[in-house]
């Protein structure tokens, strides 16, 4: 069975919500292509790992109620 794909095209959602090309390099000006999609978190940890870069998520903060009005 041959996967689905988004319909999507989230360079274009990000380019235009943040006027912000993620496929123009920084440093020449030039397009980067997409080599690979990565959707196993065991590889993702392994390149993480590899690369020297922390493989835990961020800490959530708790959560917090309301702001209460001055009144109150």
């Amino acid at each position: 069975m041959k996967e689905r794909t988004s319909g999507v095209d989230w360079a274009a959602v990000l380019r235009r919500t943040f006027d912000f090309d993620v496929f123009a390099c920084v440093r020449c000006g030039g397009r980067r292509r997409v080599l690979a999609y990565m959707k196993e978190a065991g590889g993702v940890r392994a390149i993480l790992k590899h690369l020297g870069l922390p493989t835990a998520g961020a800490r959530l903060a708790p959560a917090r109620g309301p702001p209460q009005a001055s009144w109150c």
